[in-house]
Formats: structure tokens, C-alpha cells, sequence
């Protein structure tokens, strides 16, 4: 008889095997889940904004809103990591909805009550080569906020268009700016100026700006106007104005100016609304140069509007002759505007002594 063979009895099948798949399975869950919780975080982030600064009611009731939106948002972040993350999520996305339901109701408009200087809309009629624009805002300063409001009309030959010119205003550190072009005409200038129209109840919030609090306004103004307000007026902060004197060839001013004349009308029947991120001073400035073959592109610059004139001269559309900040500080208008506040002669007596750049 023969002895029996003595083998090892094989240790259960699948055990073993399967630890390293359900490890893996739980790695892959917490990273979905961790991503899952950083998109929850920043939608949250945004409707807790639209709640807070453009949500129903008054204050109190958009920041209950707010609060209770985040505080929604931090609840379900925790569900993720728990075996209810499929109803938190749903929970969530139909609060989300309810939110975007409410943006989507949140129009721009024309009429509201509007803070006296952005409360005149300019506008332009085009007949060929002459262009006639109407409400050009020319307001008699004694402070900042008292003023008398003072518009007229004028009609440019864009023709006689001789020079494209970049204001740049800082008041707050290097990298943030306000920019506007303004377009010469022989003695005569014309300043557009992009910015938020505000209520008389408004004041200016960078971060509001991106909730639909503020329509967007062309301010179409006298030199005396636009400039001297930021050079003899605002004190508080104090503001520095450089004037740029640009290398645009003629043809492609005149193409920008009749752009942005384009726009200023479509303003009264298709409102906008103003963001601080997509629809402000510098980008819907590169948004009318595009109208112009070989216009500069797209740059972090853009963003950071200080920066801007700096891309603008790397570019070549500024004087190349002397370094930038060479540049810079010889464009500096604030003493030149100043010393001429009021004088007829406004707009030459700020542009003697800069640095007058070689026509492209």
C-alpha cells in the first residue's frame, strides 16, 4: 500500500489577490472624492458670491443665503468620504441649479439710477470719414465728488486722425492699472475711458465686479476731463498718470476708433455687464485692437494691468528708443497737468517734452 502524498492544503483563492485591487479601489475613490471636494469647493466659492452680492433680498437676507450656501457646501464635502456621497452630491447639484437659475434672471440694464457721472450715455453717428459724437463728458471740478456736469458734441474728420495715445493710472502698487486710449485729431483730443457704471448707492468692489454688479460704461470725455480728474482731483488715493505716446499706424486708429464707436451704440440697445476678470479697462481695449491685422495677443500682462504698458512696449508699439522705465518716467503727466488745470491748450501742454515715437 502506498503512503499517502502529503501536500499543503493552497491557501483560499482571492484573498490575497484581491487586497492589492480593493487598495487600489480605495485610492482611486479617495482621489475622486478629494477632486470631487475641490470642484464642490470653488462652485461653492462662486454661488456663495452670487448669493452675496447679487442674491434676492436685502443685506441680511444674501448673506443668510451666503452663509448657508457654504456652510451646504462643507457638509456635503464631508458626505464625500462617507457612503452618503451620492445623495450629497445630488443634494448639492440641486442647490446649485436653484442658484444658476437665479444668475440667469440677473440682466443688465440702462435704467437704473445712476451716480451723475456715468449717467449720460455717449453716442455716435457715422457718415463716411466723419464721425459726430454726442455727450462728451467735460464736468467743472472743484473736488472730486462736487462738479458741475457739462457735455457737448463734436464732429472728427477721421482724416485729420494724427496720433493714438495710452493713458496709464496707478494708484495701488505696480501691477494694477486703469487704462484708456485716447485719439488726437489735430488740437483736438478725445478720451474713451472703459469702466463700471455705478449706481448712487454703489461704491466699487473688485470682487463684486465679478457677480453682475456693475454695467459696463464707455465714459467718452475732454482730456480736461478724464485726466485732469486723476491728476488734480483724487486724493485719496493719490493717482500717477502716464500718457504713452503709441506707434499705431493711422489706418489702424482709425479702424479702432470707429470699433469702439460700433460699441458705444450698441451699449443703448444691448447693455453689458461690467467683470473685473473678463470685461474691463485693458481687455475690451485688446478686444478693439483685434479688429486691426498683426494686433497684439493675449498675455498674463493683460491681466495684471499694470504691467501692461510694458507688454505693449516689448511689443513694439510703444518708443523703443530708450528703456522702459526710461520710458515710464518721462511719461509721467501729473506736474504738466497740474500746471495747466483749465487752459484751453490742456491736451499740448501735457504732451510737451515726452518722448514722441517713430511712426511704424
Amino acid at each position: 500500500m502506498n503512503a499517502p502524498t502529503l501536500v499543503a492544503p493552497a491557501p483560499p483563492r482571492g484573498r490575497d489577490e484581491r487586497k492589492p485591487g480593493r487598495r487600489l479601489r480605495r485610492v482611486g475613490v479617495a482621489l475622486g472624492c478629494s477632486l470631487g471636494a475641490l470642484v464642490i469647493a470653488v462652485l461653492a466659492m462662486w454661488a456663495a458670491g452670487v448669493l452675496a452680492f447679487a442674491g434676492p433680498g436685502g443685506p441680511r437676507v444674501r448673506t443668510t443665503l451666503a452663509t448657508s450656501f457654504a456652510v451646504l457646501a462643507v457638509a456635503v464635502i464631508v458626505a464625500l468620504f462617507t457612503r452618503r456621497r451620492r445623495l450629497a452630491v445630488i443634494v448639492f447639484a440641486a442647490a446649485l441649479l436653484l442658484v444658476g437659475a437665479w444668475w440667469s434672471t440677473i440682466r443688465p440694464s440702462n435704467d437704473r439710477a445712476w451716480q451723475p457721472d456715468v449717467a449720460v450715455l455717449p453716442s455716435a453717428t457715422i457718415d463716411g470719414g466723419r464721425v459726430t459724437v454726442r455727450n462728451i463728458r467735460n464736468f467743472d471740478y472743484r473736488t472730486e465728488t462736487d462738479f458741475t456736469p457739462r457735455y457737448y458734441d463734436r464732429t472728427f474728420d477721421l482724416a485729420r486722425l494724427d496720433r493714438v495715445d495710452l493713458v496709464a493710472v496707478y494708484w495701488m502698487g505696480p501691477a494694477i492699472a486703469h487704462l484708456f486710449l485716447t485719439f488726437g485729431f489735430g488740437d483736438d483730443h478725445l478720451a474713451i475711458s472703459i469702466e463700471a457704471r455705478k449706481e448712487r448707492s454703489e461704491g466699487y468692489s473688485a470682487l463684486g465686479g465679478f457677480f453682475r454688479q456693475y454695467e459696463l460704461v464707455y465714459v467718452v470725455a475732454d482730456e480736461r476731463d478724464v485726466i485732469r480728474l486723476r491728476t488734480n482731483y483724487r486724493k485719496d488715493p493719490p493717482e500717477d498718470v502716464y500718457l504713452f505716446r503709441t506707434r499705431a499706424s493711422l489706418d489702424n486708429g482709425r479702424r479702432v476708433f470707429l470699433d469702439y464707436m460700433r460699441a458705444i451704440n450698441e451699449l443703448h440697445e444691448r447693455p453689458r455687464f461690467y467683470n473685473t476678470l473678463t470685461t474691463n479697462c485693458t481687455n475690451v481695449i485688446l478686444t478693439h485692437t483685434r479688429v486691426n491685422p498683426g494686433h497684439v495677443p493675449f498675455s498674463w500682462k493683460i491681466l495684471l494691468s499694470g504691467y501692461a504698458p510694458e507688454y505693449i512696449y516689448e511689443a513694439g508699439r510703444l518708443d523703443g528708443a530708450l528703456p522702459f522705465e526710461e520710458l515710464k518716467r518721462r511719461s509721467h503727466i501729473n506736474a504738466a497737468a497740474q500746471a495747466a488745470d483749465q487752459a484751453p491748450d490742456f491736451s499740448q501742454r501735457i504732451r510737451a517734452g515726452l518722448p514722441a515715437p517713430v511712426a511704424p
